[in-house]
């Protein structure tokens, strides 16, 4: 009689915390949450630096034109008419530096999207 007094306080407390730590609402999932809600954050300051960043690109594309320019020489190859533009083959990497061979320049006047609506005499031909 004694043995099963002491057994249902004890199953009482063993379901209690059983719910404390494994439930809906137990530490477990509060430790979870507390994860994803760190996750969260991180990530949400991760946006806002970026959408800054897409702010400033996007005042300095309405307003900078030294910007536009470089993006419009980087992205796309434009030169202005009044330069040239030397362009090498890739080289291989090697131990030793090499110099590039005067032989091996092209020498290129207009922008390249003109150069690839006029191909050389030599291009692709249509098969027949």
């Amino acid at each position: 009689m004694q043995k099963r007094l002491f057994f249902v306080p004890l199953a009482v407390i063993i379901f209690i915390l059983y719910f404390t730590v494994f439930g809906d609402r137990g530490l477990l999932r509060i430790n979870h949450l507390h994860r994803d809600l760190d996750d969260t954050q991180k990530r949400l300051s991760e946006l806002k630096e970026e959408n800054d960043q897409l702010k400033r690109e996007i005042a300095a594309l309405q307003s900078d034109r030294r910007y536009l320019e470089s993006i419009a020489r980087r992205d796309f190859g434009l030169v202005r008419s009044n330069e040239v533009v030397y362009q090498f083959p890739p080289q291989a990497r090697s131990a030793a530096p090499q110099a590039p061979e005067p032989a091996a320049a092209t020498r290129q006047t207009a922008p390249p999207a003109a150069a690839a609506k006029n191909p050389p005499a030599g291009g692709p031909r249509s098969r027949q």
